[in-house]
């Protein structure tokens, strides 16, 4: 893998991310193009993403830091007073708990289905073609039905637990991790930009520790793919990614979703018909 490959995955990465359009689906139709993905190990390019993705978590880290920071300090000084007696007035350890609650369902989803996420078939142009149209098509229902009231402070535990398992969808590739829950979110009521906030505050610690736990592992790949070239993928996919999250909350605040899901529907049928020749 050259530099200038690592840059354009890396910015691929970045914009992807927050996009409700799938990272793992453009990654791995740039990494087919350019003739990047080793058919023998399927597991080396799943890694790849897993830790590129370390950037994109950090400028969630970045750009929330004060909210993180808040709901950190607020689940350590209060998480056991609200377990005890639940109150709105201890919505920064509230936080703390959805967030917890919310990564449970992709923590144990993702262990138990690990090997088949890696496999050759989460590669397949079919899947990823199939899971970008289903999406769009779901995530158009909730614009449709969705009433849009509920804020981030209206949220329930039952609202945290929902979003968590939509997160764990995003194990399919080309369904897209904010996809899944901005399109949870939207079900549950939740307006837009509050949507794309709370999917943003639970990726941290899933896209952390799968980033993690891929990078011990791909140490043994180092060497094909170049720690120069990881790294360069990283750095970049963050500093776009800032940006990335502050285009999409300022968008959603006064546009649908409807670009995405049009947009969603155009690259899985392109790629269906790819997958036919």
């Amino acid at each position: 893998m050259s530099l200038f490959y690592s840059i354009l995955l890396g910015i691929i990465q970045g914009i992807t991310e927050f996009l409700p359009i799938s990272s793992t689906a453009h990654l791995t139709i740039a990494g087919s193009l350019l003739g990047l993905i080793n058919p023998d190990r399927p597991d080396e390019w799943t890694a790849f993403i897993a830790v590129i993705q370390i950037g994109t978590m950090a400028a969630v880290v970045v750009y929330f830091f004060k909210d993180l920071v808040e709901i950190l300090e607020g689940f350590f000084v209060d998480g056991m007073k609200y377990i005890q007696s639940p109150s709105k007035g201890l919505g920064r350890a509230r936080m703390g708990w959805y967030i917890i609650l919310g990564t449970l369902p992709v923590a144990v989803i993702g262990l138990a289905f690990r090997k088949i996420i890696e496999g050759t078939l989460t590669k397949s142009l079919t899947v990823i073609g199939t899971s970008l149209i289903a999406l769009a098509l779901i995530l158009w229902l909730a614009e449709r039905v969705g009433s849009r009231k509920k804020e981030m402070a209206d949220l329930t535990w039952l609202d945290s637990l929902i979003v968590g398992f939509a997160q764990s969808l995003a194990l399919i590739p080309g369904s897209s991790r904010s996809g899944t829950t901005i399109t949870a979110g939207l079900f549950l009521g939740i307006n837009r930009a509050d949507a794309a906030r709370f999917s943003f505050l639970l990726s941290v610690p899933a896209v952390f520790a799968s980033g993690m736990l891929e990078l011990y592992e791909m140490r043994h790949f180092f060497h094909d793919l170049g720690v120069a070239n990881v790294v360069v993928a990283t750095i970049v996919s963050g500093v776009v990614g800032y940006a990335s999250i502050a285009f999409l909350l300022r968008y959603l605040k006064t546009h649908t979703t409807y670009l995405f899901i049009f947009y969603r529907i155009a690259v899985g049928a392109a790629l269906l018909l790819m997958s036919m020749k």
